[in-house]
């Protein structure tokens, strides 16, 4: 189990060991040096305000890998004034729980100093462990910072969760990656500044697109590059794209989410799907995600594209679309890529119809280019006894009256009067759609009341 002098050589000074991964190294010493989640840190903010006050709740830090989970704990730890205890939930069990309870209560009764447990993957820790925190965190005996890549609602204890106040943290911004990845390239004590790296714009920008989010793992990757790039005889170290795909071991693609490949891409998937070929459509999926594209950037054109080209020849095509991005939301990277994989496919093979997109067109262009009329009379609801004098809902048919539950009745304008805006096909259920309408449109002028 770690102590607080394990992770800190003095107050307020984060340490490091020089043959540190340089994500350990370049972990902030205060604050100001932090970056990202501006939401919970910036100025005025309630988390900073709770640090920088030293009235520190217990808490969940719920984020994604390469968030700031555990830097944030740790910039906790070096401003607080409690003692800093800090595990893993995967090599810590029962045992150590009540140790560290046991060393937290002669902390408070010998120094009447508070202690901060810091939880690191607490989703892995079971209802019995997580348990023996409960009578603990509500007597104040630890201030428990609990970390999770997983949704807390499933992952931690109703009970726990009561007590502790959830800070969701977002996956940093490509901006914000590549400010880490100047500080370390300009830094010569912890970063890479001693090495005289020299590298090609290009090449940062795609190291912030792969991050994907991720500030260890941009790090992690310029680390690599820097260091397996042998110097010219002047003593500078030239990185290109070329040493990024050897770090990688795979090809980088050009793309640029603002740029035309980007365009390109979106339309060939989107074109595959419309023409029934879900081995294009997965093809074109799998360079997007490869060359870095936001997976719910792809999970929305999805999502519009089951009602522009599915649209009622499956009505089914929409609700897996939706299912596809909360999967996505769900699981992440990258196991919440099969779920476009799968959705994708589903798609491309789907019974198409653009009948909804056409419909809904020509009825924009009606309410752009025509007169607004007012609603008639009728279908008006008269909600007080002046509007019921007008005639709002006078002569109005209660389809449910009439038999099959319909009856001809005018529903637009005057001066739309037999607009007909859907036309649906025969493709998959708006073949079943088709009849419906035929059937009712047969009815017409032969509606009879049915008497109560």
């Amino acid at each position: 189990m770690k102590k607080q002098s394990d992770l800190f050589e003095k107050k307020g000074e984060t340490s490091f060991r020089k043959e540190a991964p340089l994500a350990e190294r370049l972990r902030p010493k205060t604050l100001e040096e932090f970056v990202g989640q501006d939401h919970l840190l910036g100025q005025g903010k309630v988390l900073r305000q709770a640090i920088e006050s030293d009235h520190i709740p217990s808490m969940i830090l719920w984020g994604p890998p390469g968030s700031g989970k555990t830097t944030l704990a740790m910039l906790i730890a070096s401003v607080t004034r409690a003692k800093f205890i800090a595990f893993s939930a995967v090599l810590s069990g029962v045992k150590e729980i009540k140790e560290v309870i046991h060393e937290a209560e002669e902390e408070w009764k010998y120094q009447k100093r508070r202690t901060i447990l810091f939880v690191d993957e607490i989703h892995r820790f079971n209802k019995a462990q997580q348990d023996a925190f409960l009578p603990h965190v509500e007597r104040g005996t630890i201030i428990l910072i609990g970390a999770t890549t997983e949704n807390p609602s499933f992952e931690v204890i109703s009970p726990l969760l009561s007590r502790a106040k959830v800070f969701t943290l977002r996956p940093l911004t490509e901006g914000e990656i590549e400010v880490l990845l100047r500080r370390a390239l300009n830094d010569p004590e912890r970063g890479l500044g001693r090495f005289f790296a020299d590298m090609d714009e290009e090449v940062i920008k795609r190291v912030c697109r792969l991050a994907n989010g991720d500030a260890r793992m941009g790090l992690n990757t310029l680390e690599m590059m820097v260091l397996t790039t042998p110097p010219d005889q002047e003593g500078i170290r030239h990185i290109t794209l070329q040493n990024l795909e050897e770090v990688l071991q795979r090809k980088t693609f050009l793309y640029d989410k603002s740029g035309e490949e980007h365009y390109n891409l979106i339309s060939a998937f989107h074109k595959s799907l419309r023409g029934s070929d879900p081995d294009a459509a997965l093809y074109w999926l799998g360079r997007m995600l490869e060359a870095g594209e936001d997976p719910l950037y792809i999970a929305r054109r999805m999502i519009r594209f089951a009602s522009e080209d599915v649209g009622n020849a499956d009505p089914q095509a929409l609700q897996v679309s939706v299912a596809a991005m909360e999967a996505f939301h769900f699981i992440g990277l990258p196991e919440g890529n099969l779920a476009l994989a799968q959705t994708a496919v589903y798609l491309a093979t789907a019974p198409k119809s653009n009948a909804i997109y056409k419909a809904f067109q020509a009825v924009q262009q009606d309410v752009r280019e025509l007169e607004n009329q007012p609603v008639p009379l009728h279908l008006r609801n008269p909600v007080t006894s002046l509007m019921k004098n007008l005639g709002y809902g006078k002569d109005y048919k209660y389809p449910h009256d009439y038999p099959d539950h319909f009856v001809e009745e005018a529903y637009l304008p005057e001066n739309l009067k037999g607009r007909t805006y859907y036309q649906p096909t025969e493709q998959g259920f708006e073949k079943e759609i088709k009849k419906r309408l035929e059937f009712w449109r047969s009815k017409k002028g032969k509606s009879h009341r049915i008497e109560p």
